[in-house]
């Protein structure tokens, strides 16, 4: 079995990651992987913890590499992964845990979608930050520039977002 093409799709929160890794993964018929955070935080009956977005990254891997090992597609989508977990950390508590930066750092992605924030802040009781989506969004820039990760910024609204999208994978594979 052929490992798929791996395209994680990553940046700030409310830029709209979740809707761009389900549509490209409808446009190529393929499987993709969805956000754990968002199922996990709303069970919660209590604010989150540093120890709570570790447990998220922990899952989170396991269903990025449950996906690896099962994928027949072309390619195989990620609506986020330990990038986001590991920024969403060190912004929120000013420290990673130590697994967490390990595991992040020997990703193995083919390409890294990094989603603009040009689209409209959506209210959403697990966002929490409307104000800092620059900051945020450059932070994730200087990671997968330090990382020397192979990416692309992302922008447009809706369908203009998603053929850009194709179309950076398509020019990429």
């Amino acid at each position: 079995m052929n490992k798929p093409i791996t395209i994680a799709i990553t940046g700030p929160e409310s830029t709209g990651k979740s809707w761009l890794a389900h549509a490209l993964a409808v446009h190529y018929g393929v499987d993709w992987v969805a956000e754990y955070a968002r199922e996990y935080l709303n069970a919660l009956s209590r604010p989150y913890t540093l120890d709570d977005v570790l447990q998220i990254a922990i899952r989170q891997q396991k269903e990025i590499d449950r996906a690896m090992r099962t994928s027949r597609g072309r390619f195989l989508f990620l609506d986020t992964e330990l990038t986001v977990t590991k920024i969403w950390c060190t912004y929120k508590y000013g420290e990673c845990p130590a697994w967490l930066n390990k595991k992040q750092g020997e990703q193995e992605m083919d390409l890294y979608l990094l989603t603009d924030i040009d689209l409209p802040w959506q209210p959403d009781p697990l966002r929490e930050h409307p104000d800092k989506r620059q900051k945020l969004f450059e932070l994730y820039r200087a990671e997968l520039d330090q990382r020397g990760w192979p990416y692309e910024i992302v922008a447009g609204k809706e369908q203009a977002r998603l053929e850009n999208a194709i179309r950076v994978i398509e020019d990429r594979f």
